[in-house]
């Protein structure tokens, strides 16, 4: 099973095949779209070749990540693939103005990942996303409008939420920041 992979297995070319197959795309399709063929995206996601800077920049592009959340994490070697330090968190998620998300999972190898995200007071996006996926979170702190499948929900810190597949969008019309707690499966970032 993916969990049961050792800490080296968690490596860039396993994150790059998990944001592959979660974006629904062949390794044909990413290469087509990266101008490379298919044995050396093969080989990049296998750890047999390492992509350049401008490789890495063209894949976050290609899988809407940013490129600081494709780089490992500068933990010691003992905890790499099982603690994420505070100050070491990737940053992920489409960098829409008005909010920050981090990876709090170690990697994007499991069968879900767990996201900090932090939306900023006035902040809203305006079209509803709707995904593959089903999703919970749980209001750290201040308060968030959340609209599922239509239907508007203001939530405050201790309320938790679960979204299934249904389009949503999310607005911050307070004065404060809210800090929310994502686990998202399968992994989107």
């Amino acid at each position: 099973m993916i969990h049961d992979l050792p800490p080296e297995s968690r490596t860039l070319g396993a994150d790059i095949r998990a944001l592959r197959k979660a974006r629904g795309l062949t390794l044909a399709e990413l290469g087509e779209v990266l101008n490379r063929s298919v044995g050396w995206l093969s080989q990049v996601e296998r750890d047999l070749s390492e992509p350049s800077i401008t490789d890495l920049r063209q894949m976050a592009r290609a899988l809407d990540v940013s490129v600081s959340s494709l780089f490992r994490s500068a933990a010691p070697e003992h905890e790499q693939g099982t603690i994420v330090r505070a100050a070491s968190r990737r940053p992920i998620g489409s960098r829409g103005a008005g909010s920050v998300e981090e990876l709090l999972s170690p990697d994007l190898t499991d069968d879900f990942e767990m996201v900090h995200s932090i939306f900023e007071a006035g902040a809203q996006i305006t079209e509803a996303v709707a995904r593959p996926t089903q999703e919970v979170g749980y209001v750290v702190s201040g308060q968030l409008d959340l609209e599922i499948a239509g239907k508007l929900y203001s939530l405050n810190a201790g309320d938790s939420f679960r979204i299934r597949g249904e389009a949503f969008r999310w607005m911050n019309p307070y004065s404060a920041p809210c800090v929310v707690i994502w686990v998202i499966a399968p992994p989107v970032y």
